[in-house]
């Protein structure tokens, strides 16, 4: 009989790779899918068209969704991926990232456990949480959040997992997951920023851009590996919580520089602070700073020890910093460049 997943956020960068690998698995898939006037299909719409995977209507905020959808399809594991993930708009909503991020975890908690005891849980937490702790960071690290949407997924972390974990014997895991990334990654992000304004430069559309903070470091990796140990930790025997990242960071300028180079239109920055300018070989100023993309509250360092996960799960990325960022900058830039040739745009 096969097994069932339910994936909330499934229509996201993460919910997307997951429910593809376990498909692959053999599983029964199904999705938590929020109603919206936008097209929230196009990371899955393989997976959907024809359907490989069954998607239901929900929502964090509402319970009587979740009990609705947990009866439905009666899941042996769920993926809880469904947050107000940038953090960056935490800042100005912090009462919505609070209310998804920490309170609509406690409500699929107890809906699961109302259901049936034995499912089993993982929740996506992040490496946000250590906010201004040095690296590198591990389990045992303190936690030191420093955005509204690290402080509500530590909450949920403490509340939720851990003390449900140890106190009620629920099956339930978290991922503290480092930076993660690919083509499918939101396009508010500053990766996909990056990408996707490059390429346009590259084309012809597009004749700069500005960033924020250029030195912040980002233990960055392919979401596509990222999602395969998430199933792992809910095969182990026992229930734990695990740091995953590659163990290597960058700042934004790397991150930008290769983006570039995979371009073929190498970067030369000059400049200090808010005056920091990024050329090409033939002069043109491409990438600017300023102070708008600051956050009020930023973490500066991040970069992750896995060890735990190596030990006991066999962690092991397979996707390099530069191969992870020409991905990223070639699948924008071909995107981009096959819209552009059918008049798509101007």
């Amino acid at each position: 009989m096969k097994k069932k997943a339910l994936i909330t956020g499934i229509t996201g960068q993460d919910g997307s790779y997951l429910a593809e690998y376990l498909n692959n698995l053999g599983y029964e898939v199904w999705g938590l899918m929020r109603r919206t006037s936008l097209d929230p299909l196009m990371r899955i719409e393989h997976l959907v068209r024809p359907p490989k995977i069954h998607l239901v209507y929900g929502n964090l905020r509402d319970e009587g969704t979740l009990r609705d959808a947990i009866t439905k399809v009666k899941p042996d594991e769920i993926y809880n991926l469904a947050a107000q993930s940038d953090v960056g708009i935490s800042f100005s909503c912090p009462d919505e990232t609070m209310e998804i991020n920490y309170y609509g975890v406690g409500r699929l908690v107890h809906e699961a456990m109302k259901f049936n005891r034995k499912i089993r849980i993982y929740q996506a937490s992040t490496s946000e949480m250590f906010g201004t702790t040095k690296p590198p960071q591990n389990e045992k690290s303190p936690m030191r959040p420093v955005s509204p949407y690290a402080e509500s997924k530590l909450l949920a972390h403490e509340e939720f997992v851990k003390e449900y974990r140890e106190k009620h014997g629920v099956y339930i895991c978290s991922g503290i997951l480092f930076n993660h990334e690919s083509p499918r990654r939101g396009e508010h992000f500053v990766t996909r920023k990056i990408t996707i304004s490059l390429a346009k430069i590259k084309l012809g559309l597009q004749d700069s851009f500005a960033l924020g903070n250029l030195s912040s470091k980002r233990d960055w990796g392919f979401a596509g590996d990222y999602v395969k140990i998430m199933h792992s930790m809910l095969q182990q025997k026992k229930a734990d919580d695990y740091v995953i990242a590659t163990g290597v960071n960058h700042t934004v300028r790397e991150f930008a520089t290769a983006a570039a180079d995979a371009l073929d239109m190498p970067l030369q920055w000059s400049g200090k602070g808010l005056n920091e300018v990024a050329k090409t070989k033939d002069g043109r100023t491409v990438i600017t700073v300023s102070k708008k993309f600051y956050r009020p509250r930023d973490v500066q360092n991040l970069r992750g020890d896995a060890g735990k996960a190596k030990r006991k799960l066999g962690w092991k990325p397979t996707t390099s910093f530069e191969e992870l960022v020409e991905m990223m900058a070639y699948a924008d830039y071909e995107h981009l460049r096959k819209s552009r040739d059918a008049g798509l745009l101007r």
